[in-house]
């Protein structure tokens, strides 16, 4: 394994984070134990989760993920060998079962407690926005488009503060975001200098070979600002293992929930096959080749990985060891040229 720290912390992370949200839906508990116990052995040292989870959205699974990672802990005393991070739910369209109070201090408390009591732990490494209050950053939303008649107010600093209270009584130690915006990081980072506040040290956005959208932007943010970006769906929803290109296997993402299907259109499916033609030309699995080039970029702190299989686990751990050499960069970068950003 290799290791990097949380930008700005010393808190030492691997350069995989293990994923969890198929926990309580597409995996059981003991499912979620086996992962866990795995990617440890493989020096895994840094976990991800919400509130929010599992995946898709639901009030009967609300809250189940943590509950699985809660256990473990119990069960194993590894607590203080895993960085953990988990996230407050932001009010969305899927979100209407979890509470439609925003980001105010009443509900950033609530979050927090609830996610602690969940997790059977007293503290949280890195607690994040899951996504802006603002009409911003939505699925399947490439551009930003302007509502006039948008209910929400600038309180980027009130955030802040709250947060600030959480860290000065332990509960959690760093903070971040998630789904955010270029405006969204810049307000954050500005109000932090200007109030003496924590600073958001992390974004967690999506970032794939089919989704190269955080370079536009963010990428110089997290280089000249020092927030690193924690990509989630390196592999497009499963996508980018190749598994679809012969249609829906029985069980898989897609194919349970047709409504993650982002990654499904058709220029997203022709670059699919080109950037597999390109790793079995150099002697690569698709899902190793896109987890290298996400592994390999300089904004990244640490690349999100997410398995239903122990198989799948453990191909997307392995890819650690992969190195894509300066050619193949050449002609990922000549495919995503020939299709750029084909889902956002």
């Amino acid at each position: 394994m290799k290791y990097t720290t949380l930008p700005g912390t010393d808190l030492k992370v691997s350069k995989i984070c293990l994923g969890t949200m198929t926990w309580g839906e597409q995996n059981t508990e003991a499912e979620g134990h086996e992962q866990m116990d795995y990617a440890l052995e493989q020096g895994v040292n840094f976990f991800d989760t919400a509130e929010l989870y599992s995946v898709p959205a639901r009030k009967e699974t609300y809250g189940s993920t943590e509950k699985i990672i809660g256990s473990w802990f119990k069960k194993t005393g590894n607590r203080d060998k895993i960085i953990l991070a988990s996230k407050i739910a932001g009010p969305g369209y899927s979100n209407k079962h979890i509470r439609q109070t925003g980001f105010s201090k009443d509900a950033i408390h609530e979050a927090v407690d609830g996610s602690l009591e969940r997790l059977q732990t007293d503290y949280i490494d890195l607690y994040q926005l899951h996504w802006p209050e603002r009409n911003a950053n939505f699925f399947g939303q490439k551009g930003y488009e302007h509502d006039e008649n948008e209910q929400w107010q600038d309180n980027f600093a009130e955030i802040l503060e709250t947060l600030n209270d959480l860290i000065r009584q332990g509960k959690i130690r760093h903070i971040g975001v998630s789904n955010e915006t270029p405006y969204g990081v810049m307000r954050f980072l500005e109000e932090s200098r200007k109030n003496s506040l924590p600073k958001m040290v992390t974004v967690q956005n999506p970032y794939s070979l089919l989704n190269r959208l955080y370079e536009t932007g963010l990428a110089e943010i997290s280089m000249r600002e020092n927030v690193g970006l924690l990509p989630y769906s390196p592999l497009a929803f499963g996508v980018l293992s190749g598994k679809y290109l012969s249609g829906k296997p029985e069980n898989a993402r897609i194919t349970l929930f047709p409504n993650f299907s982002r990654y499904s259109g058709k220029q997203a499916s022709e670059a699919t096959r080109k950037y597999y033609d390109l790793a079995g030309k150099n002697g690569l699995s698709l899902a190793q080749m896109a987890l290298a080039f996400v592994n390999q970029q300089p904004f990244v702190t640490s690349n999100i990985i997410g398995a239903t299989t122990m198989e799948q686990l453990k191909e997307n751990i392995d890819s650690i060891d992969v190195e894509l050499s300066g050619e193949v960069l050449k002609e990922i970068n000549n495919i995503h040229k020939q299709i750029p950003n084909p889902a956002p």
